[in-house]
């Protein structure tokens, strides 16, 4: 594909790791919205297996080959229309390990320091008085690139994802950034799409319905299965004919998620009238039913006929790779993976590389806080702030560096954090020439 050429559709993917069997709380926040939004007009859909992931947090085959397949007919059962998207099993789609390694030599080590999942194992393995990689696999580590090579390989637009993976978007459009730096204009920069709206289930114990916390409700339990889980549901002690409150009640929240909107008012008001807890939990149990039932036929159906889920998955591998096949063509060429009789790039492209300036990124992190960082003309980072409590601050710090250079550094020094290999030289020097440029403009 020519890398000026205008891409046909925004782009939206979604990956679902295989490490556990889907709950109600995924088809609210993930299957159910995904598969409405890929019924819409004017978007291209891309759906993943993210089998690679799981190898991370799972060491059991059987586990992993089951959540496969289970997963799989969930999102089928739940509507998902192969013809209409491309759904695919990560690891069928072998140019994204190959696209991995080409990012893993074009991003910092500073920056995979940062992400949230490898620092949480080095704050817990510091606070047991362990070495911070203690039990940290390299997987682990190089998740981020893994999962920007996922992202990058199709062009992606948007990738819907909830708050505590905004991160990794970041990192998948630094990713981007450095290579497009280095190579051409080759790769899309993608952004996050956050849905205010998604539902987060509770579970059994009124908690975020997680495996971790095993409180989950198996999407596709049997219909005496599901019964018997909700009516283990945690209430509180008042009795029949006893107002209760809507308001933290886990059996409200679930009901809400399945209700219409006049559904949820009646049960708003029965509430108020003194339902029992027990008939309470019958309505939620006939309502999800309702839902689900159709779809729990379906499913077990795909189950019991993995062959079918298989040429299903082939088919769209066979189309995710229509993609990117040619595109990892594209990038070997550009890094200099070609054949020997093949013309080298035009130097011009090399010697703007060098005549680019040092630019500044402002970005909110999980925790809240806003951010800068400072990246050098070849995509380095040279630069790492604090955090600061509101915009305006990281704002401001950022201008007193732009204006004053490296005069500036020593009034903010309790706001900058030191970045590994990188020397108060190399980012006077940067600071300096961003100077020249503004007073040359």
């Amino acid at each position: 594909m020519n890398p000026a050429s205008p891409l046909p559709a925004q782009r939206f993917l979604t990956g679902i790791t295989t490490s556990g069997t889907p709950h109600l709380g995924n088809y609210v926040g993930s299957i159910r919205p995904s598969v409405a939004a890929s019924k819409g007009v004017g978007a291209e859909s891309f759906y993943f297996l993210a089998d690679y992931h799981a190898l991370i947090k799972c060491d059991e085959p059987e586990r992993i080959q089951r959540s496969t397949l289970e997963i799989a007919a969930s999102w089928l059962a739940a509507g998902l229309d192969p013809e209409r998207v491309t759904f695919y099993r990560q690891s069928d789609i072998p140019e994204i390990p190959e696209l991995t390694w080409l990012l893993t030599c074009v991003t910092g080590k500073g920056m995979l320091n940062r992400a949230h999942a490898y620092k949480a194992s080095v704050d817990k393995n510091e606070a047991a008085g362990n070495d911070p990689d203690s039990d940290v696999t390299a997987g682990l580590f190089m998740y981020p690139v893994l999962m920007g090579a996922d992202i990058l390989m199709f062009k992606a637009h948007k990738v819907p994802v909830g708050r505590d993976q905004i991160q990794h978007i970041e990192m998948a459009r630094d990713m981007a950034q450095r290579f497009n730096h280095l190579y051409g204009e080759h790769l899309v920069l993608p952004e996050a799409l956050i849905e205010e709206s998604v539902a987060t289930l509770p579970g059994l114990d009124g908690r975020k319905m997680s495996k971790s916390y095993d409180n989950t409700i198996p999407l596709f339990s049997s219909r005496e299965q599901l019964k018997k889980l909700i009516a283990g549901i945690v209430t509180d002690s008042r009795a029949p004919g006893e107002a209760k409150e809507v308001e933290g009640s886990a059996l409200f929240q679930i009901y809400q998620a399945f209700a219409s909107e006049a559904e949820t008012a009646a049960m708003r008001q029965a509430y108020a009238d003194g339902i029992g807890w027990g008939d309470a939990k019958t309505r939620l149990f006939e309502r999800i039913d309702q839902d689900i039932a159709p779809m729990r036929e379906q499913y077990h159906a795909l189950i019991n006929d993995p062959a079918k889920i298989e040429a299903i998955l082939l088919a769209g591998a066979d189309k995710a790779r229509r993609l990117a096949t040619p595109l990892m063509r594209e990038l070997r060429q550009a890094v200099g993976l070609r054949k020997l009789a093949a013309p080298a790039a035009p130097a011009g492209k090399q010697k703007a590389a060098k005549t680019s300036l040092a630019s500044f990124k402002q970005y909110r992190e999980a925790d809240g806080q806003f951010y800068f960082k400072l990246l050098g003309s070849d995509g380095r980072l040279l630069l790492q702030s604090q955090g600061f409590a509101v915009p305006k601050e990281a704002a401001l710090a950022i201008a007193s560096l732009q204006q004053q250079g490296a005069a500036a550094l020593k009034a903010l020094e309790g706001k900058l954090q030191p970045v590994e290999g990188i020397g108060p030289g190399d980012i006077a020097d940067a600071l300096q020439q961003l100077l020249d440029a503004s007073a040359g403009a």
